[in-house]
């Protein structure tokens, strides 16, 4: 009996390894090359430890040489990281319509506010992009601006209050709290009062949805790779009391401007359009597109402010440059009008130079809508397959952008732009999943960032870590602790 009993247990430990070598040799059976897998995590063992960032930049620079492309395997899953300029491009643009999808986990029945535009798929995702694309043109961004404005004056009052005659302030902090108010002024028409009310509710849900996702690295993975098990297991996305939040305030608003017949030009209220259009929008629906543009806004460009003021405090030659355009625009423009704010060459290189230096999603991501056969290759990548971009590794190339690590905003100059491949640039992706906000980011950034340089000189501080290091819990990039800096008024 014991001795039937080891031969089963060998038999089927036998047949497991079988499996696993089998499923292990799906890369080398097309002869493509690959990142060797260790069993049970394939490679990805250390996603709970390290930062996305700094897992897929180690990839990236093990095989960059070896070919446009590469496999590796999460779990026993396989997947395929593509390094090569040219073919990123064929994957974003030219064939789109095989890789539509961004391949985000979300679950429209049990956690709806998951289901916005970022994540959602297929005619859904084309029908909603088609009817928000308008609100996001650069003539409603200028309606939209004396309500930015109006937020940006507000911080300026507060650092003028906190400051002094100098004072070290922590920087993500000071910046979440001008996003926070901004997306909520812009997309709701609600007051958040972050300067004085730092833990309004509005700035704890949002940080709680970046800063300490409801999972951590390998189940965000496992989510994204097999979002069917995760939507048949009921699991959510979204932290139950932020979604009930968000969901409450849409309804909430929504009522309120039905009721007393009131209007405003922010996003919200394009939305409430649509859902009295042909196809309308459900109020979860709403809540979801609300949330995302809530969410995206207030990450993205108050990670992308803090780390350029970083990368100023540390670069004087730069800030001061910066400055001057800040400080020539609004003179010329008769003010921090939205017309000076476009008028800010040197300070949009330096955005899109602390974007190249620090994207926030590390890496992109689309999904094989159907079977596809690489270019000039025998692989195939099966329909359902996860095609990664390592946007921050590519940025970080020596052979793409010489001496990487220097914060050099010339980088950007229209001449150095043009001779560049469009995609080794791609803090927003690219192609018709590019960023629907990207102008807004933008200008969000510019107004927070013209209005500390008019005013302040930024330095380092004994408090300030150099070089930064990035969270491994945050679900995009973020500084791992605080970003401290001292501001000096001129």
């Amino acid at each position: 009996m014991a001795f039937q009993l080891l031969l089963t247990l060998v038999v089927i430990a036998v047949l497991c390894i079988a499996y696993v070598k089998k499923k292990y040799s799906y890369w080398a059976n097309y002869n493509v090359p690959y990142l060797e897998p260790e069993f049970p995590f394939g490679n990805f063992k250390d996603a709970n430890n390290i930062s996305m960032a700094d897992m897929s930049t180690k990839q990236y620079r093990l095989m960059k040489d070896k070919g446009p492309f590469f496999g590796m395997y999460f779990f026993l899953r396989p997947l395929i990281m593509v390094t090569d300029l040219d073919l990123i491009k064929t994957i974003f643009i030219k064939d789109f319509s095989f890789f539509p999808d961004r391949g985000t986990f979300f679950n429209h029945k049990d956690d709806p506010i998951s289901a916005h535009l970022f994540a959602v798929e297929g005619n859904y995702w084309r029908t909603l992009r088609t009817k928000l694309t308008p609100t996001f043109t650069s003539g409603k961004m200028k309606l939209m601006y004396p309500t930015l404005k109006a937020v940006g004056d507000n911080f300026a009052d507060f650092l003028e209050q906190v400051v002094d005659q100098g004072k070290e302030l922590e920087v993500k902090d000071c910046m979440a709290r001008l996003t926070v108010d901004i997306i909520g002024s812009c997309a709701f028409g609600i007051e958040c009062n972050s300067f004085s009310d730092p833990d309004s509710r509005f700035r704890k849900f949002g940080t709680q949805v970046f800063d300490k996702p409801r999972h951590r690295g390998l189940v965000r993975l496992f989510l994204r790779l097999f979002p069917e098990v995760g939507r048949s297991l009921r699991i959510k996305a979204v932290h139950d009391d932020a979604s009930d939040f968000f969901r409450g305030i849409v309804k909430d608003t929504v009522e309120y401007r039905q009721q007393n017949g009131s209007t405003r030009k922010d996003f919200l209220n394009l939305l409430l359009e649509l859902k009295h259009s042909e196809v309308p929008l459900s109020m979860d629906e709403i809540a979801a597109q609300s949330f995302i543009f809530f969410i995206a806004g207030f990450e993205t460009s108050s990670s992308n402010q803090t780390y350029c003021l970083y990368e100023l405090a540390l670069n004087q030659d730069c800030q001061d440059k910066a400055r001057k355009c800040v400080k020539q625009a609004i003179e010329k423009h008769g003010g921090l009008t939205y017309e000076a704010v476009c008028d800010m060459a040197y300070l949009d290189q330096c955005i899109n130079e602390t974007l190249r230096l620090y994207p926030s999603v590390p890496v992109l991501e689309r999904k094989a809508f159907k079977d596809y056969k690489m270019p000039n290759s025998k692989a195939i990548i099966p329909k359902g397959m996860k095609v990664q971009i390592p946007a921050f590794a590519i940025h970080r190339d020596e052979s793409i952008y010489p001496n990487p690590m220097v914060f050099d905003p010339d980088r950007f100059s229209p001449e150095e732009v043009a001779n560049r491949h469009p995609c080794a640039f791609l803090p927003f992706g690219e192609g018709p999943r590019i960023c629907i906000g990207l102008r807004f980011g933008m200008l969000q950034s510019r107004v927070g960032l013209a209005t500390v340089l008019n005013s302040y000189r930024v330095t380092p501080c004994s408090k300030t870590t150099i070089p930064l290091e990035y969270s491994s819990t945050a679900a995009v990039l973020q500084p791992k602790g605080a970003v401290w800096l001292r501001f000096e008024p001129l």
